[in-house]
């Protein structure tokens, strides 16, 4: 495996009402690169003061300045600041192999250039918005009224994101904050910082942004984090996780009544009916299965065929992850890299030892890879149920789960007996059919026979505790703003 990277991105500093800082006490912790599970940067360590100087920061640049109401200026900034990150794009994916141990081949999709051109497309939108549009005139209660609605800013976001995509999701939320009128305070995972940091440097050094309107803070306590999702200067909470500390943020958040955007888990199903090629969906959904080494809240991670050919998708599903394998994310083949440390190695080598208790085979796979670095190998589960913890639990690692249906309305059953609706997938060899189908799954996107929902004109999220409200489109834009209703004389 590749050793600890040589980057010439600067060390990561905090951004906080304009400034680049480190900790206010000075104090760091390491970033480890998830393919060697060597130091590769020190991240400051954000105190009680560095959050309190962020909020403080977005609060005032919110109330004081003319952020919210200057749509021309937003505009001008978010082009800076696309342009920025297409100047620095070779740095930055260099960085995010390092920190986030993710594949180049990732960096043309979700982890760099996707979310790049989600940029540039919510400035677009904000360009062209109507921020205010007529009602007409009407008489209620017998007065004549012209009404106008107006959408306005919410005013100051707190943006919690996680390490999985990290670029991906800071953009998709930053973006139509900022778009929409916001100020932002934007707190990484502290399994990847540096991006996040990184971010905020391009902000700060290319663009006229004014001071206090986009805040980076790297705290690494969650306690130290928590104050942002209660504090009453704090307008919105929005929030990429695990659906456990997304119901935690929406019940701290609960007393001052803060609009809360909540994407969480999935446990998404990709369906084969029985005049699908069973084989094409095995092999396709064990591939999507392996990218970024499963870590991804989208990635259909249960395989549910018809049982006549269960055999056939297990062999060709556990053929295709041998042929991926794990690989270094710097080698140009490499679609299944490292996971992002040793808590989540663990926590996946702890699901694969239950799938066995549980009554589940490995096709394919089913251990920890012992080598340097965080590493397991791509593993295709057969002999489960639905009703096992396996098919139930989002496990984030490239671990696919087979599962055999009796018919169309067995395997909308399945698809829907789970606690997540995010995503999922439907094949079949008639359109009408498979779309028939994904009418009665309950969950945010669905791909039918092999269409792509991922783009940044289409709003993403999901059902149940999947989450609440959607991110990307004009739906993700919506998010941070407020419906004002005026009326006056006609």
């Amino acid at each position: 495996m590749s050793d600890t990277p040589v980057l010439s991105t600067p060390p990561p500093q905090q951004l906080i009402d304009g400034k680049l800082v480190g900790a206010s006490d000075g104090t760091t912790y390491p970033i480890l690169n998830p393919a060697t599970g060597r130091e590769i940067g020190q991240a400051p360590d954000g105190t009680a003061a560095d959050v309190e100087g962020a909020i403080a920061a977005a609060r005032r640049a919110f109330d004081e300045s003319d952020w919210s109401t200057d749509v021309e200026l937003r505009v001008r900034c978010l082009r800076q600041l696309h342009q920025a990150l297409l100047d620095n794009a070779d740095d930055f994916r260099a960085l995010t192999r390092a920190e986030v141990g993710m594949p180049d081949f990732m960096m043309g999709a979700a982890g760099f250039d996707v979310p790049v051109d989600g940029l540039k497309w919510v400035t677009d939108l904000a360009e062209t918005y109507a921020f205010e549009s007529d009602l007409g005139v009407a008489s209620p209660m017998g007065i004549a009224s012209r009404r106008t609605v107006r959408r306005e800013p919410i005013g100051v976001v707190a943006a919690i994101t996680p390490w999985n995509v990290p670029t991906q999701i800071n953009l998709a939320k930053i973006g139509p904050a900022l778009a929409a009128g916001c100020t932002v305070v934007l707190k990484p995972a502290p399994d990847t910082p540096w991006v996040a940091c990184e971010l905020g440097r391009l902000a700060a050094e290319h663009t006229d942004i004014p001071a206090g309107v986009l805040n980076v803070v790297t705290p690494r306590s969650n306690e130290v984090a928590s104050v942002l999702s209660t504090d009453e200067r704090v307008d919105m909470v929005s929030f990429t996780g695990s659906t456990g500390v997304g119901k935690a943020i929406m019940a701290a958040a609960a007393p001052s009544l803060k609009r809360v955007f909540l994407e969480l888990g999935g446990k998404s199903a990709a369906i084969a009916l029985d005049d699908a090629d069973v084989g094409a969906v095995a092999g396709a959904t064990a591939f999507a299965a392996c990218i970024h080494a499963g870590q991804g809240c989208a990635i259909t991670t249960r395989l549910v065929v018809p049982r006549e050919k269960y055999d056939e998708a297990v062999q060709v599903a556990a053929a295709t992850m041998e042929s991926i394998g794990a690989k270094d994310p710097s080698d140009p083949g490499a679609i299944c890299g490292p996971v992002i440390s040793a808590v989540q190695r663990d926590r996946v080598e702890a699901y694969l030892r239950l799938a066995v208790e549980e009554g589940g085979t490995f096709a394919t796979g089913g251990a920890v890879i012992e080598q340097d670095g965080y590493w397991i190998q791509p593993t295709v589960i057969a002999g489960l149920d639905n009703s096992s913890r396996l098919a139930q639990e989002e496990i984030f690692g490239p671990v696919l789960v087979v599962i055999a249906h009796d018919g169309d309305d067995d395997a909308v059953r399945i698809a829907n007996d789970s606690a997540y609706g995010l995503s999922g997938s439907v094949d079949s060899g008639s359109l009408e059919r498979a779309t028939a189908v994904a009418a009665r799954i309950r969950t945010g996107t669905l791909a039918v026979n092999g269409g792509v929902w991922f783009s940044p004109d289409a709003p993403f999220g999901g059902y149940k505790h999947s989450g609440i409200g959607r991110e990307m489109g004009v739906a993700g834009f919506e998010e941070y703003l407020e419906t004002k209703t005026l009326a006056f004389p006609a």
